[in-house]
Order: structure tokens, then C-alpha cells, then sequence
């Protein structure tokens, strides 16, 4: 993201520090534990060194976080890109537990050769698998990040739902 600065420190034994300074000046810390929680500083605009609130999560808390902030970003930017390409769209699909291909593999669906989809990302709870493999597995709750045309999309849920 251009003008944001991240600033990253790995810490041995714990985790990863991330600093960064907002556009309004704020200054914010976050440690990201090696066991998956992290914690959360805001500083002292006036004393970068004291820290004016901490909030601590756990493991489950930072994926709930991640998949709040990850995954609507991450869907956003292709929506972005369908408006600079006409007739290309971008769309969220859910595996279904009913769907033919839960339990199966990304390949199995054939998306691409059926409906001239390319499907970009799946997203896991808060885990995303960016340009997934034909190999990579589907499982019912998956969430399959989606560009192509409206009726290629359309035909896509429906074959993921069963219906084509």
C-alpha cells in the first residue's frame, strides 16, 4: 500500500514485531506470537515509548481478526480490477456442504474449461490460498474467490452447487 510504512522486527523465541505510524499519526505496535496470538499497542502520541492501551488476543481472536480485515480486502481488490476490465467480474462462492466437489480437489471442478472462471483464491476461515492448484483440496465451508464473466460466474456456483 504506497505511503504506509510497516515497520517489521523479528523477535527470537517470541514472534514478529509490526510498527506503524497511521496517517493521522498514530502510532500502533503489534506482536504476532509464535503460538498464533498477538498483541496489540497503541502509543502515547506524545511518548512513543509508552504504550496508552494493550490488548491482548488469542490464537482464535487473531484468525477472527484476520478474516474480518483479510479476506473482504482481498475480494475487494478483484472487484476493483472487474471495473478497469469490461465484462470481466469477480465473484464469492461458497462450497457447500451438498456441493458434488466438497472433499474434493479444485481440479475436479474443471472451472476453468466449463465456465471460462479462473478461481484466484480460496478463503478458509482466516487462512486465504492465493492462485490455488489444481491439486488443492475444497472442503464444505470454503469460500472460492472468482473472476470471469457474469453468466461464466453464475454457471460456476451453480456446477460447485450442483446444478449443472
Amino acid at each position: 500500500m504506497p505511503g504506509v510504512e510497516l515497520e517489521e522486527t523479528l523477535l527470537p523465541g517470541v514472534g514478529v514485531r509490526y510498527q506503524m505510524r497511521t496517517r493521522s499519526g498514530q502510532l500502533l505496535g503489534i506482536v504476532v506470537q509464535r503460538e498464533g496470538g498477538a498483541e496489540i499497542a497503541v502509543f502515547d502520541r506524545r511518548d512513543p515509548d509508552r504504550a496508552r492501551e494493550t490488548f491482548r488476543l488469542d490464537a482464535e481472536e487473531v484468525d477472527a481478526l484476520a478474516e474480518v480485515l483479510g479476506a473482504p480486502r482481498l475480494t475487494q481488490r478483484f472487484a476493483d480490477l472487474s471495473r478497469e476490465v469490461p465484462g470481466l467480474e469477480s465473484a464469492r462462492i461458497t462450497v457447500r456442504e451438498s456441493s458434488p466437489f466438497a472433499g474434493r480437489t479444485l481440479g475436479d471442478t474443471r472451472a476453468r474449461t466449463t465456465t471460462g472462471c479462473s478461481v484466484v483464491a480460496i478463503v478458509r476461515g482466516a487462512d486465504v490460498v492465493p492462485s490455488p492448484a489444481p491439486g488443492d483440496p475444497l472442503y464444505a465451508g470454503d469460500v472460492l474467490v472468482a473472476i470471469g464473466s457474469a453468466s461464466g460466474l453464475a454457471q460456476l456456483d451453480r456446477r460447485l452447487s450442483g446444478q449443472a
